[in-house]
């Protein structure tokens, strides 16, 4: 496999309540050959606060840490955070195009932003750049007990001409890099619902009952845990799901997991080492069962048949979804 070299940006979240989803990336990130080099002096992006107070503010921030990626001489900054990654690609995509724009944020800096430096999600990164088959050679652990629902939220691959990146309506790239790994993934319709983000303090009633549904839909598809790519999502999925259940009078207990534990899962590491300790919702009952590749066919042949058929079946509804989707946008 070819080794690729990316500017990672963790972000505020990953230093603090997200942390767990840093130690995944970067334990993944280098077992499948990603050299990340992180910008010296990174600063907050101004993710979503910023822009509803000021636009060139907004701009200026995520643009700071842009300016940085330029002077290391790297193409490509990656954050594995959907707000951030949207903070990048707005201000980019601004500065391109409106030059009025690019002068008002490059005063504000001490040293100016081209627009050279492109962001990626991290998501894609491995998806696109480093590819399915990579990751399963890497692939070491099966878990014959995850029914996982992947669960994109609302900006990842949205707006889909800035994003670029996936399909803005039914994305797939979670679904395939698990299925790929051997994990059950569930036909889930929810995939891109919103989960009320920040507004977990201003309007936590709003939020409680946009969790709720989303989690409602996990439980109703058969899924017994949510994977997410998102540090907001995970925290009100995870960290608010008792206070939905008082709310709401309901008693979800689903664990709810960053695409990467998953594939560190699968790469062999400890709940420990991917951070998984950290979270609310314990995720040790549907872990218990894995054990080393090879051994499922003489452990439970039937237990592998069915996720065989099941990884099988979900590929082939999202090609269906994907065939629909070309059709609508011809007509």
């Amino acid at each position: 496999m070819i080794e690729r070299e990316y500017a990672y940006y963790a972000g505020c979240s990953l230093e603090g309540t997200a942390s767990s989803y840093d130690r995944s990336i970067r334990a993944i990130l280098k077992d499948l050959g990603v050299v990340i080099k992180e910008p010296v002096d990174w600063s907050c992006c101004g993710s979503t606060p910023a822009h509803a107070m000021d636009h060139v503010l907004a701009g200026a921030l995520a643009a700071r840490n842009l300016a940085i990626v330029e002077r290391m001489e790297t193409a490509t900054l990656t954050t594995p955070c959907p707000s951030c990654l949207s903070a990048f690609k707005k201000a980019r995509a601004k500065i391109l195009t409106d030059k009025s724009f690019k002068d008002e944020v490059n005063q504000l800096l001490d040293d100016p932003y081209e627009g050279t430096v492109k962001a990626k999600s991290t998501l894609q990164v491995i998806y696109e750049d480093v590819g399915l088959d990579a990751v399963v050679a890497k692939v070491t652990t099966i878990l014959p007990d995850l029914k996982a629902a992947c669960y994109y939220g609302c900006i990842l691959s949205r707006p889909p001409r800035l994003a670029a990146f996936d399909d803005p309506e039914n994305p797939v790239s979670m679904d395939r890099l698990l299925a790929a790994c051997g994990i059950e993934v569930r036909d889930f319709a929810f995939k891109t619902e919103c989960c009320g983000a920040a507004f977990g303090v201003p309007k936590r009633e709003m939020v409680l009952r946009l969790t709720h549904k989303v989690l409602n839909m996990v439980q109703d598809c058969g899924a017994n845990c949510v994977v997410v790519a998102c540090p907001l999502c995970q925290q009100n999925l995870d960290l608010r799901q008792a206070q939905v259940n008082r709310a709401m009078g309901s008693s979800f207990s689903l664990p709810v997991l960053y695409f990467s534990q998953v594939l560190g899962l699968a790469f062999g590491y400890s709940p420990v080492e991917l951070g998984l300790d950290k979270h609310i919702v314990s995720v040790d009952r549907l872990i218990r069962s894995r054990s080393p590749k090879g051994t499922e066919e003489t452990a439970s042949p039937a237990k592998s048949a069915a996720r065989k058929n099941a990884a099988r079946g979900a590929e082939e509804t999202n090609r269906e979804r994907e065939r629909i989707a070309s059709v609508v946008k011809e007509t």
